[in-house]
Parts: C-alpha cells; structure tokens; sequence
C-alpha cells in the first residue's frame, strides 16, 4: 500500500493506493488565505502545508479505515511547483519513509493528475493522448507505459496556461479567485456567442498542437476596458467557449494524426463544464473513447501521487535515497522525478 503526498502548490493532500485501487484520501486547502491576493502566495502556502500535512495523513488514513504501519511505500511531488511547498511534503515524506522502514519514490506532479485517471478508469490505454490543463500547465501529451516509457510531448503552451488565462480574465471581470470555478458559474447565464474572442494558435500556419492564451486573457482585458458596464456572463461564456474550443480542437487533432483512440483529459481545468462537456461531444462524432477523471480528482490532491506511487512500486523501479531533492522548474520526461540534493 502506497502512502502519497502532494504539496506543490495550495493544497495539501494524502492518499493511499493498492493495486491500482483507492482505499482513502483527504485534502486540505490554503485558497482562502490566498484570495484576497488574487492568487497563490508562496510563503503562505509553505506554512499552511507545515500546519496540514500531518493532519492530513491522518484523515486519510482515517478514511482508509488504516493505520500508519499497513503503509510499505511512500511516494510524493518532488516537482515541479513552489519550492517552500514542495520542500514540506517532501521532507514529511522522507520523515514517514525512515520512521516505517520503506521505501521512498519521488513523482513528477503531471504525471499525477495523468495516473489520477486511473483510479476511476483502470490502466491507462497503450498507446493514448493526454491532455493536461491546468494552472501553471497546457499540454499535449503521448503516453504509453506511463511507470516505464517516456512521455514525449506533442505540444505545450508558449505563454500563459489555460488555467492562467482563467484566472487572470477573471480578475478583470471582476470576478473573484480562483478565476476557473467563478467563470464557470458566471457563464450559466451567459451567451456563448455573444463575443467573438479569437482562437490563438489555430491558423494554418500554426504548431498544430502548441497553445497560446496571453493573447486569449488580453482580449478579455480589452473587452472589460470598452465595456464597462458590459454582461459579465455573456464575457465569461465567450471566453469559457473559446478556451474549450481550442484545448478539444488540438486534442482531437493530435488523436487523429497520431492514429489513437483514446483521450485522456487531466488536471483542474478538466473540472470546467464546457471543456468536459465539449470534449465529450467531439469525441463522440469523432469516435474517440474519452476518459476524464471524477471532479474530486481533477485538481491537485494526494490520491494522485500515490497512483503513480503504485504504478513505480508495481513495475519494480527502484526507490529514491532519502537525501532526494525538490526541482521547482522540472519538465515532464518520466512518471518519476528524482532531483539531487
């Protein structure tokens, strides 16, 4: 049974899987210290971790009906994320891992929200293409054997993250932190069409499947500039349009150039309405099978951490020293992710 801990950026979060299976699990989050800065501070971010994490073992141990001692593995983020958060769950990590007499493994965080999937859905298909949207991170990815293999990106955004892009638009709406949820609930009574906010990166001439939302999160700017007084919500579902559409546009393609059936959505922009309900739209006609993972496991949570925890362990890849480190900038080239001291 893996014990997993994630830390990288305002949530705490434990988890415990066997054999591909979730036993419990349990999340703190900071986001409400944070909301009044409208967005992530680092520094209170690393405290409330220190404040958190043994809680939060607890709870998920608790909700696992276990104990400490059933644990024979620990995995956790070694990045990328904030370096003072990540520095907490990998030091209570390597505490639980010494304290027990088991081994240790280090995960790369996106590698997380892919193996997060499955935990609803059983192993992830060989071959498949994942999309990973969240926060900090849009990418295109191909995936095979996501314990052995590497993962080798199709795309990745230039500039602003999606999830970014929506908490950023957000702000100018006058919309509240985190931008993602607010825009989603603001655009239930809003018309889609009712701006033409452009497409980045969809030109002929374009990387097929690279992103860009700078641009994207300066025309909402512009638009909340000339429209004062304009319909929010018809702004938040032109934008949420726009943002779907371009994210299942380039996933569908990458699908259908590369000859895979299966796409596998991932991360806290998987959350949003839209983009699940679009995603499974397009699939449908264009016979893709979709995975998406339940809402409570799109964002960021220790469950997810475990899974690959799980998958590492099962493989037979060898533990981390105790002495691992954290890499705050780390790119994602393997499920494992063991920087130096």
């Amino acid at each position: 049974m893996v014990l997993g801990i994630e830390s990288s950026c305002d949530e705490t979060g434990a988890g415990l899987v066997e054999n591909g299976r979730l036993l419990g699990h349990a999340v703190a989050s900071s986001m409400d210290e944070h909301a009044r800065f409208g967005g992530v501070v680092p520094e209170i971010a690393a405290r409330a971790h220190l404040h958190s994490v043994g809680p939060v073992v607890r709870a998920a141990l608790a909700d696992a009906g276990l104990g400490l001692r059933d644990v024979s593995a620990v995995a956790v983020t070694t990045g990328p994320g904030l370096s003072g958060a990540l520095q907490v769950g990998v030091a209570a990590a390597k505490s639980y891992a010494y304290a027990l007499g088991v081994p240790l493994y280090g995960v790369h965080h996106l590698a997380g929200h892919v193996a997060a999937d499955t935990l609803e859905h059983g192993p992830l298909p060989d071959p498949c293409v994942v999309l990973i949207v969240s926060g900090g991170h849009t990418s295109l990815l191909l995936v095979r054997d996501l314990a052995r293999d590497p993962i080798v990106h199709l795309g990745d955004t230039l500039d602003d993250a999606a999830g970014e892009c929506f908490d950023k638009a957000a702000r100018v709406l006058g919309l509240p932190y985190p931008g993602g949820p607010a825009i989603d609930r603001a655009a239930r009574g809003g018309d889609p069409r009712a701006i033409a906010f452009p497409r980045p990166m969809t030109g002929p001439r374009d990387d097929p499947y690279a992103f860009s939302f700078s641009g994207l999160k300066t025309a909402a700017a512009r638009w909340a500039e000339h429209h004062p007084d304009g319909h929010v919500p018809d702004a938040a579902a032109s934008l949420q349009e726009a943002i779907a559409d371009v994210l299942t546009r380039k996933a569908l393609a990458a699908c259908r150039d590369h000859g895979v059936r299966d796409l596998v959505v991932v991360g806290g922009v998987a959350a949003n309405s839209r983009v699940r309900a679009l995603a499974e739209e397009r699939c449908a006609a264009a016979g893709i099978r979709l995975r998406v993972p339940p809402l409570r496991l799109c964002t960021d949570n220790g469950a997810m951490i475990a899974a690959v925890g799980d998958l590492l362990v099962r493989a037979g890849v060898e533990p981390v020293p105790l002495g691992v480190s954290i890499d705050p900038s780390a790119p994602l080239e393997h499920a494992t992710l063991v920087p130096a001291a």
